[in-house]
């Protein structure tokens, strides 16, 4: 059984995501399934994979970033429920008002670009040079800074981070902590003033067909803005980093043109408001070069309620935890005239887990968490994850030819 429970059993080749800064694993971590989006961070040094959704990081450029609160002052969410020490304003149906220059503008002083340089594993087992650029976003006035974790981990083992302001200054920044299973990060700079946070929208408030813009450093050009619409919510997405286990987020896909670099960025409505953090583009497959492909209208963002829990506690503790249902899952076998599968099937459950204290049984296929459906085991892992560790949920499954319903009490699950 694997070590991380809540995960789909790798099983099935095809389109995966990567960073587009980082080269995919050799093999398949334990945890997570292959990375279906590519982070949109440029990177220098590691090719990127030939797949079909890679993580948005660029050769020496790319990023994104994440969120969080500390000491004293608050973290704004617009809207929706607050998570510990944020302030919300405002309300889920407060109609979004503005244009793309104003929101712009107020966006814009909170935008950074993150710059990398670290060492990552080599083909041949020895390790190599690597430098990447990203994007990152401001979220507290004392320097604290949300960006993706697969723009910042090839300095995990002793490299150095730098962030450019939206003046074009140029500070070091330390790494506060990281949560490759979310795939965001917080760092902090020192000995700035006047830096402004950005404020943060309910992401379970946004609509389909929503004008948002992306703004970050595509390509390593700094202070780009893009406008598209939101595609579609609850868009379960694997993302990954090669150094560590994939993620699996909950996206908000965007059709904003995202490009490497932009990993760590802003995703905001016309208020100028934080509703996602980049982090992962749909692509074709690197080019006959090797180079990464770009953007073809299909990007994904880590909601901002998402980023800012996560930014919360790593912000507090240095780590983030999540909730885990405590078993192993793949996707639910095809019927037997062809049609696909529907829903989550427990390949095993954990001894003394929350799935074992419930009733659920190996060989259960979940197809649904509260009112929320399971399509396959992605939605699974992103359903669990929605909710608080402790919390309860009702989970219904098929069990040979009946349907239960069953209560369960979610565990919880260090992510960092």
């Amino acid at each position: 059984m694997s070590d991380h429970p809540d995960t789909p059993w790798w099983a099935t080749d095809g389109a995966t995501a990567v960073q587009p800064s980082d080269t995919p694993p050799a093999d398949p971590p334990p945890a997570f399934p292959p990375a279906e989006s590519e982070p949109p961070r440029r990177k220098r040094g590691a090719s990127a994979g030939l797949l079909a959704l890679a993580l948005v990081i660029g050769g020496g450029a790319g990023g994104v970033v994440s969120h969080q609160l500390d000491s004293g002052s608050t973290t704004t969410v617009v809207g929706g429920t607050p998570v510990s020490g944020t302030r919300v304003i405002g309300s889920a149906s407060d109609t979004v008002k503005g244009t793309p220059e104003s929101a712009a503008a107020t966006i814009g002083p909170s935008i950074v670009t993150v710059e990398v340089t670290g060492q990552t594993q080599s083909a041949f087992g020895g390790s190599e040079a690597q430098s990447d650029t990203g994007s990152g976003i401001i979220i507290r006035s004392e320097g604290y800074i949300l960006t993706n974790n697969h723009v910042v981990s090839a300095a995990a083992g002793g490299g150095s981070v730098h962030v450019t302001l939206a003046d074009g200054s140029t500070v070091p920044a330390t790494i506060v902590g990281t949560d490759s299973s979310a795939d965001l990060a917080v760092l902090k700079i020192t000995g700035t003033n006047g830096l402004k946070a950005a404020v943060f929208a309910d992401s379970e408030s946004l609509k389909v067909g929503q004008a948002v813009l992306a703004i970050g450093a595509p390509l390593g050009l700094s202070n780009t803005v893009t406008q598209g619409i939101v595609s579609t919510l609850h868009r379960p997405v694997r993302t990954g980093d090669s150094s560590s286990s994939q993620a699996v987020i909950d996206a908000v896909q965007t059709d904003a043109a995202i490009n490497p670099g932009n990993s760590g960025g802003a995703l905001v409505d016309l208020a100028g408001r934080l509703v996602g953090v980049n982090s992962a583009i749909a692509t074709t497959g690197a080019s006959s070069t090797g180079s990464q492909s770009g953007n073809i209208g299909v990007g994904f963002a880590i909601p901002s309620n998402v980023a800012a829990n996560i930014a919360d506690q790593l912000i507090k503790t240095g780590k983030s935890v999540h909730s885990q249902i405590g078993v192993n899952v793949e996707d639910a076998p095809g019927t037997t005239d062809g049609a696909p599968g529907l829903g989550a099937s427990i390949r095993a459950v954990t001894s003394g887990g929350a799935a074992e204290k419930a009733g659920i049984q190996a060989g259960d296929i979940v197809i649904k968490v509260d009112d929320r459906i399971i399509t396959d085991a992605d939605t699974l892992i992103v359903a669990i994850r929605s909710h608080e560790p402790g919390s309860t949920v009702k989970v219904t499954l098929k069990r040979g030819g009946t349907t239960k319903t069953l209560s369960v009490t979610l565990g919880t699950s260090d992510a960092s």
